[in-house]
């Protein structure tokens, strides 16, 4: 997912020509999302979110002593993206840092350092803005999935829930990225965050010093964990009680992983 994501995640100068597309931006990471998911959905049932994995253990059972790993896991991946969309773009990297008279670490780089990790548009004079963004994304994310494979409600068939899950991704970005860049996804900023810390970005990077808002670490971390319980929370309240309460009975329609082809193989 980084490494197919972060390099459209330039945001505000232009570094390629691919980095002023807000749409392009969505639309790689949407992609980007799907397809993370339907390499890692066998193996760990496609948890690249450490917001969504706290969800899913707090409402769905998910359990609780796998966690830590599935996290640490999740900011390792997020790590090496980065790690190697940096050896990838180096190159372009360094040019534009050159043309531009940019160093690393002081304000003006930030537009290199957006590359990996995200930041407060310069319209928010504080840290309530891109908290309340990432608290109000993220939970429209978690929502979002939570009903796309709820069992009682309408879940997508044929697998094609991962490429569901990449639109949720492309439309929370379009509607809500302009803020803070839409991280919603702890793993997603600090992995990236943490390497273009050691790659040269300082302060920029950790503790995210930007001027209008200074140690912005935090926020994309907090944020999405808390909007994310408060997604699932909100959806499990409003709409899957209600369906079970209206006496609902679980899809059976769907069967499992390779049922069919195995019996018929």
């Amino acid at each position: 997912m980084a490494v197919a994501g972060l390099n459209q995640s330039g945001r505000g100068t232009q570094i390629f020509a691919a980095s002023g597309d807000w749409l392009l931006i969505g639309w790689g990471w949407g992609f980007a999302v799907a397809f993370a998911v339907y390499v890692a959905g066998g193996i760990s049932g496609a948890h690249i979110n450490p917001a969504v994995t706290l969800a899913f253990a707090a409402r769905r059972g998910f359990p609780w002593r796998k966690v830590p790993s599935y996290i640490g896991a999740q900011l390792l991946g997020a790590f090496l993206g980065a790690l190697l969309v940096y050896i990838v773009y180096k190159g372009a990297i360094d040019s534009y840092e050159r043309a531009n008279h940019i160093t690393r670490g002081d304000p003006n780089s930030v537009p290199t350092f957006s590359i990996f990790a995200t930041f407060p548009a310069k319209y928010l004079g504080n840290w309530v803005g891109p908290f309340v963004d990432q608290i109000v994304g993220t939970a429209f994310l978690v929502a979002f999935v939570f009903a796309v494979v709820d069992e009682f409600n309408q879940p997508v068939r044929a697998n094609l829930a991962p490429i569901v899950v990449g639109f949720v991704v492309v439309a929370v970005g379009i509607s809500f990225g302009a803020n803070a860049g839409y991280a919603i996804n702890p793993a997603r900023d600090f992995g990236p965050r943490f390497f273009a810390w050691i790659a040269g970005w300082g302060k920029v990077a950790i503790p995210g010093n930007y001027g209008n808002v200074d140690g912005y670490l935090w926020i994309p971390i907090v944020g999405p964990f808390l909007g994310g319980l408060v997604g699932a929370y909100v959806y499990d309240f409003a709409i899957r009680g209600t369906l079970i309460a209206r006496g609902e009975e679980p899809t059976v329609e769907a069967e499992e992983r390779g049922r069919t082809v195995q019996e018929q193989g």
